[in-house]
């Protein structure tokens, strides 16, 4: 279990916590507690991508554990968002539409040999993503337009991560078609 590992089994176990501090009134700050967890927990998910890159830590476990840490932060977090009124449903389908669509991808793949990394689109994606939850989870009324700015540049950037990873990556699918 090196460090990154570690930061995405950290990023894990952060959720239940982010979650509790989002939807139930404990104290008079847990809707900052909660953004101070997802804060650090996306930061994590920087950190351990950085640190296993750049000191060859890079493994099995990580490369399987990392993005579905990602999603579960992330899915957690708008799931919570609808419970708030503060994301409407149907965008949050859509975005968990994109990746169980790419997790099947990536499992046809994995099958046939072939690792497909990650594309520059969901890299945009995910960034927005965060940002977003980010910004709903503050729910600044001054900030309402930028962050309904934000939740579309998301969703669009979900359907177009989508498609550019369907099209460079139906090869997979084989002669199975």
């Amino acid at each position: 279990m090196n460090l990154p590992n570690k930061l995405t089994m950290l990023r894990v176990i952060m959720i239940p916590f982010f979650i509790v501090f989002l939807l139930v009134d404990i104290t008079p700050y847990d809707k900052w507690i909660a953004l101070a967890i997802f804060i650090i927990a996306s930061l994590t998910d920087l950190a351990d991508g950085k640190i296993a890159r750049k000191y060859n830590l890079i493994t099995n476990f990580g490369k399987f554990m990392d993005p579905l840490a990602d999603k579960l932060l992330v899915c957690s977090a708008m799931i919570a968002l609808i419970e708030l009124g503060r994301i409407p449903a149907w965008i949050v389908i859509v975005i968990i539409a994109r990746e169980f669509i790419i997790s099947g991808f990536r499992l046809v793949a994995s099958d046939n040999g072939v690792v497909i990394a990650a594309s520059y689109w969901g890299k945009f994606k995910t960034t927005f993503q965060m940002i977003m939850v980010i910004l709903m989870i503050a729910d600044i009324p001054a900030l309402s337009i930028v962050t309904t700015i934000v939740m579309y540049i998301a969703l669009v950037l979900t359907v177009v991560s989508l498609i550019d990873y369907l099209v460079k990556n139906w090869h997979v699918m084989g002669k199975d078609m």
